[in-house]
């Protein structure tokens, strides 16, 4: 793979990742953060940089006419529900921002905008979602990020060629707070032997793919000569639930299992049971599917969080 590669939140869990895996495949990648990067483990994967406030302006300095891959936004559900506001203007505003600099230099890269898995309205009875499935708003973050996509098929009509990846929960190491996974080693980790650990609902289930794998589907979105479609979900078709994850963190600590104390204001009465998708689509076009087992993903978030 050769050429140049534009990521903006570069310097976020996913961003991070796929600036690695793009400089690996031979990629200059051109990265967009808000704050200066100055990160000796993320710099050497960098051919460029800017440091600018997406919500206000696209950076003079990036290439407009290289493949982007947006990630910056707001990412984390639960705060979105103390902040709605911000999440939605702040999401809409990057993509606004980043399309009408496109319109202007006259250029039609190939972008992809991460939406999210969470759109989808859930259903019990069959509860693995493809594309064409319906969506729901339960939250904050998800009116934002069907936002978005209402936003894209509005530039895409003015000639832009934007596909929308639609990632369900992916994990991996160098994951921040706020997520189950980061939130509950910290957690772990801070238990006495005879104390308890204070939950939500972890009983739901998700769909959980190895952020190192989900890079490599944006990658093959970015760099396919043409797609089929749209919209494609990147999942892995398999549901876990937070108590068998619970009890993989344990084992790779070498601790045992906590006595578990549900917190009735932790859990939000708009999740759903169960969230799952399903990947035929990004299989079929671009020939993409997970392959880090997920016994290693956990293993490598335990050995990254030491």
């Amino acid at each position: 793979m050769t050429g140049r590669l534009v990521i903006t939140g570069v310097d976020g869990f996913v961003g991070r990742h796929l600036a690695h895996a793009a400089a690996d495949a031979g990629l200059d990648v051109f990265g967009i953060a808000r704050a200066p990067i100055s990160d000796a483990a993320l710099l050497p994967w960098l051919g460029g940089h800017a440091a600018v406030d997406l919500r206000s302006e696209w950076p003079r300095e990036a290439p407009l006419d290289e493949p982007i891959v947006h990630l910056a936004g707001l990412a984390a559900v639960g705060p979105s529900f103390d902040h709605p506001q911000r999440y939605i203007s702040s999401n809409s505003a990057m993509v606004t921002k980043m399309c009408e600099a496109l319109l202007r230099a006259g250029t039609a890269p190939r972008v992809v905008v991460v939406s999210s898995g969470a759109v989808y309205a859930p259903n019990d009875e069959d509860p693995l979602r493809a594309e064409t499935d319906p969506v729901a708003f339960t939250s904050p973050y998800v009116v934002s990020k069907v936002l978005v996509e209402n936003q894209v098929a509005y530039y895409r009509r003015r000639g832009l060629d934007i596909v929308v990846a639609r990632p369900f929960n992916h994990i991996g190491p160098g994951q921040s707070s706020g997520f189950l996974v980061p939130d509950l080693l910290v957690r772990l980790k801070s238990l006495g032997d005879s104390d308890v650990l204070r939950v939500g609902n972890l009983a739901t289930r998700r769909d959980y793919t190895d952020v190192r794998d989900v890079v490599r589907a944006y990658l093959s979105l970015a760099s396919a000569l043409t797609l089929d479609h749209d919209v494609y979900n990147v999942a892995s078709g398999v549901s876990r639930s937070g108590e068998e994850i619970l009890e993989m963190l344990c084992a790779c600590l070498a601790i045992a299992t906590p006595r578990l104390i549900t917190e009735d204001e932790k859990i939000r009465a708009t999740d759903p049971a169960i969230i799952v998708g399903r990947a035929e689509r990004i299989a079929a076009d671009v020939g993409w599917h997970p392959t880090i087992p997920f016994a290693q993903t956990i293993a490598d978030a335990v050995s990254a969080s030491v």
